[in-house]
């Protein structure tokens, strides 16, 4: 039986890209050693992060003065490396789930943090609107996708002061307008490469501004002037990246992925929609994301939950049950995830309901 891949991360990743890693982690360039054991300084392995920086400038049509790294520590990580090294005296936070939360916990350890706003009383179901920044705050940070509760910021917000953006489950998944941002970062495992890399894009002329002495390796500008080279990065991983990079690109870039996540996400909020025995769990519908499809039983079916959760892992998909922390269901659809996927769980989700 074929399976599809709903997991939320480490997420599916195109078959093309596994079997090429997987082939390096076997034989690198023809070496006689594998990837996992090559020295990262080895010159066979340099081009490998020069191309991997230029794919991502490519496709994301980075513009002059950002710099593009790679780091270990994973987003979470980067919680309290932003504000280590671009909080000065004031931060803006805006809440919209767990992650975005967990980030705004660390900045307050470097100095004061506002909360813009925040969806937290109604279980983070829409993205709130209407917020102000203050004008004195050093930075706005925001979390473009929430994987657990799955709302979206698919547009740049227009703020009058440097933004920051986790963009951990949606970088690569449409336009991105990288001048609004002083600082983008993201984990890989949801919707670039497999576990293990962080990928930061950064405003050169922004670093070096925080008036507190930084850890080495904590401060930006290390990794920057090494070029991602200071200690031995995370080698696999971004070769991972690099492969991903040159699929998406093969596929016609971000626009390309973009309407893909649009097609997608039409298939799955249609049938979640029409069908009687589920409903979505996002309240604003334009705050729906593209790329964790979240939803639950309707109220009067509850008792189906884990009837149909059963049948959905029967029919092969795999990874459809939702965060623990609310439970229902999410189909997780990153840019790896087909039409013939989507289709899958739709029509799974149809025999249910027949038989129901």
């Amino acid at each position: 039986m074929k399976k599809y891949n709903f997991n939320a991360g480490p997420s599916m990743l195109p078959r093309e890209v596994i079997e090429a890693t997987a082939q390096q982690c076997l034989d690198f360039n023809g070496s006689g050693l594998s990837l996992m054991e090559i020295s990262h300084r080895a010159k066979d392995f340099q081009p490998v992060v020069d191309e991997a920086v230029a794919l991502v400038k490519e496709l994301l049509q980075v513009p002059e003065g950002y710099s593009v790294i790679f780091l270990g520590g994973g987003a979470s990580l980067e919680f309290c490396m932003i504000p280590y090294n671009f909080l000065v005296k004031k931060a803006a936070y805006l809440n919209t789930g767990v992650w975005a939360k967990k980030a705004m916990k660390e900045a307050k350890l470097f100095g004061e943090v506002v909360e813009v706003a925040s969806s937290a009383d109604a279980n983070y179901t829409f993205i709130p609107k209407g917020w102000t920044v203050p004008e004195d705050a050093d930075y706005l940070h925001i979390t473009t996708n929430n994987t657990i509760y799955g709302t979206e910021m698919r547009q740049d917000p227009e703020v009058s002061v440097p933004l920051i953006a986790d963009m951990s489950s949606d970088i690569f998944s449409r336009p991105v307008d990288v001048a609004k941002y002083d600082a983008i970062y993201a984990g890989a495992q949801k919707n670039l490469a497999m576990a293990g890399v962080t990928i930061v894009i950064l405003k050169d002329e922004k670093l070096g501004r925080a008036p507190r002495p930084i850890p080495t390796m904590l401060d930006y500008r290390t990794h920057v002037e090494k070029g991602s080279m200071f200690n031995t990065p995370p080698v696999v991983p971004i070769y991972c990246a690099l492969e991903n990079l040159r699929w998406i690109k093969r596929q016609g870039g971000v626009e390309a992925m973009d309407k893909l996540a649009k097609q997608r996400a039409e298939i799955v909020y249609g049938e979640i929609d029409r069908n009687k025995l589920f409903r979505g769990t996002v309240t604003a519908k334009e705050d729906r994301s593209l790329m964790n499809i979240c939803f639950v039983m309707a109220d009067e079916y509850k008792e189906l939950e884990k009837d149909f959760l059963d049948f959905a892992v029967s029919k092969g998909m795999v990874g459809v049950k939702g965060h623990r922390s609310v439970g229902g269901f999410r189909a997780s659809c990153y840019n790896a995830q087909t039409i013939e996927g989507v289709n899958a769980l739709v029509a799974c989700m149809k025999e249910f309901e027949a038989k129901h």
